[in-house]
């Protein structure tokens, strides 16, 4: 494709963007991402400056989450540390095994049980969209290897019973995965039991570039000891370093150099005030649908889900609302750093006029 060609394409405006969990970057982060567009953190030894970020952006994530000495890496996002976290369980297990995690789950994870082989068992969730420890109980047995909890779920971003999910995993001698995404960068600002301080959490999925705001892609893998990334390692003979427990192989420096920026600049202020926000926004929106007679889920953390006509989500979508569904088919609305008040306001109104 010539200049000219691309010229005719322009990236996308987020001003009636409202159902992705992407955003746009802090200027620091794309400052940084472009800097380092062309250095590999999968080699370190060639690419040593890289790799000093990546293990500030580890430590940084750490103290997110609330681990003193984590380990880890910044990979390409959700899916590839939900893998990383199912891999890790089957190796330190070494046999055929099974993963409990709740309905409610990514589908990274159906990805993650597809590729490695792995039993897959979906438990059940309550009437909250939390998942059921009675039925993840039921399903856990001396086979399991990991047991799965959601802090911040995609389709409600509910948090799960955490601490009670731990005490499943224990009684079957299975690793605890928390997989925080998306909710990683709100919920050190709640009262939720979730993180490393909390429970005890052998790994856990962060993206610096969802709430984070960091460019894409920067996916943050966490373990609490290292003997979760030696399971994952396998020998690197020729380059300079010995072996590599990262998905990846070359990676991209861009990812790295923005989270280490986005990281530096917000945390933990920047992004508590962007949590306060966002979660006026939320509790705005929802108040507002429901004063318009609309169903709507209580937004527990930054996101809404409405129960919305078919006929209204079709009219919004063709005035241009980059909206979606969840598999209930609820409108979901997550009140992602772009998405202000005005945004909503202006969404309100175009609902207004459907009716």
């Amino acid at each position: 494709m010539d200049s000219a060609a691309l010229g005719e394409h322009t990236p996308q405006d987020f001003d009636r963007v409202l159902s992705s969990m992407c955003t746009e970057p802090h200027p620091s982060a794309r400052d940084a991402a472009t800097t380092f567009l062309a250095d590999n953190p999968g080699d370190p030894a060639t690419y040593p400056t890289v790799a000093e970020l990546e293990e500030g952006a580890v430590a940084a994530l750490g103290d997110v989450v609330g681990l003193d000495d984590p380990h880890g890496y910044v990979g390409s996002g959700g899916t590839e540390a939900n893998l990383q976290a199912v891999r890790a369980a089957r190796n330190v297990a070494d046999g055929d095994v099974n993963v409990v995690a709740p309905e409610s789950a990514h589908f990274s994870f159906q990805k993650a049980a597809d590729v490695l082989g792995v039993e897959l068992r979906l438990a059940a969730t309550d009437d909250d969209h939390r998942a059921d420890v009675d039925d993840v109980a039921a399903l856990a047995d001396d086979d399991t290897a990991l047991v799965v909890g959601i802090a911040g779920t995609t389709e409600f971003g509910r948090v799960d019973p955490i601490s009670a999910l731990a005490d499943v995993a224990a009684n079957v001698d299975a690793r605890l995965h928390v997989d925080a995404a998306w909710g990683g960068f709100v919920l050190p600002f709640t009262d939720h039991d979730w993180d490393f301080s909390d429970v005890d959490v052998d790994t856990m999925t962060i993206d610096p570039h969802k709430m984070g705001q960091a460019p894409i892609p920067a996916g943050g893998f966490l373990a609490r000891d290292a003997e979760t990334l030696d399971a994952l390692a396998i020998d690197t003979p020729y380059l300079e370093s010995d072996t590599q427990p990262t998905l990846g192989g070359t990676r991209s420096g861009a990812g790295v150099a923005g989270a280490h920026a986005a990281l530096d600049a917000l945390w933990p202020d920047g992004y508590r005030e962007q949590y306060e926000v966002s979660q006026a926004n939320a509790d705005f929106l929802a108040a507002e649908l429901v004063d318009r007679g609309y169903d709507v889920a209580d937004p527990v953390l930054p996101l809404v889900a409405v129960d919305l006509p078919d006929a209204e989500f079709d009219a919004l979508r063709e005035r241009d609302w980059r909206i979606s569904r969840t598999a209930s088919g609820e409108l979901r609305v997550v009140c992602m750093p772009h998405v202000t008040r005005a945004m909503l306001t202006k969404f309100l109104a175009d609902l207004d006029e459907l009716q």
